[in-house]
């Protein structure tokens, strides 16, 4: 069964413009010959990135009216997606990605960011950060109305304490953007069957081309999945509140332990993941930390420069910038290790096939 759309409802995501869907194959596709403009590496000094695209990309987004919290995420998605990119080039270098599989997951990854951020063009279509600060995130709204009755269900339940209400609203958050980091790969499918389908006849479509869409469908039932048990445990939440026996806090660290004990660990290797989700989760929780310092900062930065003095500006702008490069850090350090935890899950589940 092909996959479908999720979560919608009046505001739910609209098909993307073929802007989106072009652009990231047009940025790639020079790098197979180490050539073009859009694939060369920058060699100015004390760039934020050595890929030019991503540079531009940077930089159209301190032209946004993007917080600093979601500039420095926005940062770490742009190292990673640097990292994944030079590693292809070294494997397309080599033939090792005939099938042109890994080069396709890079631009959906890059389609993401892109709608994430709202750097495709679509005003409207901005995600909120999973780890949105304080209480203001609730204006943005859940975009799907079971989610919005299950909040307002929680929040005059009685059943909550303030932290975990907000503890309940970034899992709320999270779940809002599995949905449409789904609906934005479910689209980037479409265009691409759609555009297979107009250039070649069926039986022109080689195995490997058949093989490669399959793990791609493949990949959204296995999110699809996850959106469903998630949407379960949002419910299951949202009428009996949070036990005390709860193994993990985080919301994409209790995702990983889901998948974990559902893949094809041995009991040893189980419990020695238990113990790196800990460790990961603590990390999680010092970049959060970081994140609320740096919008505190922020804010007292633009009292200063209203009202303050030359010094004081100049000791807050100082403290602001060690916390943002702190915060930028440590949220590279996060995504490359809920990057790499994945990973062991998604190998773990293949080996059970």
């Amino acid at each position: 069964m092909a996959p479908r759309s999720v979560g919608a409802g009046p505001r739910g995501l609209r098909a993307p413009p073929l802007l989106l869907l072009l652009l990231p194959l047009l940025w790639l596709r020079p790098a197979a010959g180490h050539g073009g403009r859009y694939s060369r590496e920058r060699n100015e000094p004390g760039g934020e990135f050595r890929m030019e695209k991503l540079s531009q990309l940077w930089d159209k987004a301190r032209r946004l009216q993007l917080s600093p919290v979601e500039l420095s995420e926005l940062h770490a998605d742009l190292k990673i997606q640097e990292r994944d990119e030079f590693s292809w080039k070294k494997l397309k270098a080599e033939g090792l990605d005939e099938d042109g599989e890994k080069e396709a997951k890079l631009i959906r990854n890059l389609n993401v960011i892109l709608a994430k951020y709202g750097l495709d063009g679509r005003k409207d279509a901005r995600a909120v950060s999973g780890n949105a600060l304080g209480d203001g995130t609730e204006q943005d709204g859940l975009e799907d109305p079971r989610l919005e009755k299950l909040w307002h269900k929680a929040k005059t339940s009685g059943k909550f304490s303030r932290d975990e209400l907000d503890k309940l609203w970034r899992e709320f958050q999270h779940h809002k953007e599995k949905v449409r980091e789904y609906n934005v790969l479910l689209e980037t499918l479409s265009r691409t069957e759609e555009t297979q389908e107009n250039a070649i006849s069926p039986e022109d479509v080689s195995h490997m081309q058949a093989e490669v869409l399959g793990s791609r469908h493949a990949e959204l039932q296995d999110r699809l999945r996850g959106i469903s048990q998630g949407l379960d445990r949002l419910r299951k939440v949202s009428h009996q509140g949070y036990g005390g026996d709860a193994e993990f806090e985080e919301p994409r660290v209790i995702d990983l332990w889901d998948l974990a004990r559902s893949a094809n660990f041995t009991e040893k290797e189980l419990e020695l993941f238990r113990e790196e989700l800990k460790h990961f989760e603590v990390k999680i929780e010092k970049h959060n930390h970081y994140q609320k310092q740096l919008e505190i900062s922020h804010q007292k930065l633009k009292h200063v420069e209203r009202f303050g003095d030359h010094e004081h500006v100049s000791r807050n702008k100082e403290r602001y910038a060690m916390l943002e490069e702190k915060t930028k850090e440590l949220g590279y350090k996060v995504k490359k290790h809920l990057q790499d935890l994945s990973s062991r899950i998604s190998r773990a589940r293949h080996n059970e096939l």
